[in-house]
């Protein structure tokens, strides 16, 4: 592996610079890279090739987290084109988009509430879709429009629709018990 850092991860992956990407061509390319660059490969080098192995396979395993997950590989985006998601102190919503929240946690709390699996599904099957939707206007915003500040907006929907996500995982769960 070239001392050369990349300028970012999509760089490194030899992807384009976009939202939208093949799955598949990163998971390729992350394996191939782990292949050249996992310590293990390094243990009959020197100490100093050896930190440098460890390095880039830290730097690999971080670019592909990040690349592979819809969320934050829009906030990176963002963030390689200098704007803030400001999510710690820009809660600011659409109403709508909130009003939705609080009906799908009502909901959520019902479904438990009565130890309804189907009804935590069907909440699950709607947030998919919904999530699905915002993974798709993101990349017409990022890849497209590239209308940044908007898709800033969308991270934040999209962050918000994860953390409900989590919490009916976690609800499906205890119900499980």
């Amino acid at each position: 592996m070239s001392e050369m850092a990349p300028r970012n991860y999509f760089e490194f992956f030899q992807l384009p610079e976009m939202f939208r990407l093949d799955q598949s061509v990163l998971d390729s390319h992350y394996l191939e890279l782990q292949a050249r660059v996992h310590p293990d490969k390094a243990a009959h080098l020197s100490d100093v090739e050896k930190r440098l192995s460890l390095q880039w396979a830290t730097f690999a395993n971080e670019a592909y987290q990040t690349l592979k997950r819809p969320l934050e590989r829009a906030r990176y985006l963002l963030r390689i084109h200098g704007v803030d998601t400001r999510e710690e102190d820009n809660t600011a919503m659409p109403a709508e988009f909130l009003l939705e929240q609080i009906e799908w946690r009502e909901e959520m709390q019902d479904a438990i509430a009565g130890r309804s699996e189907a009804a935590l599904d069907r909440l699950g099957f709607r947030l998919k879709k919904e999530m699905d939707h915002l993974i798709e206007s993101l990349g017409a915003m990022l890849d497209v429009q590239q209308s940044h500040p908007d898709a800033a907006v969308l991270v934040r929907q999209l962050a918000f629709l994860e953390k409900l996500k989590r919490d009916l995982d976690q609800a499906h769960a205890l119900l499980e018990d």
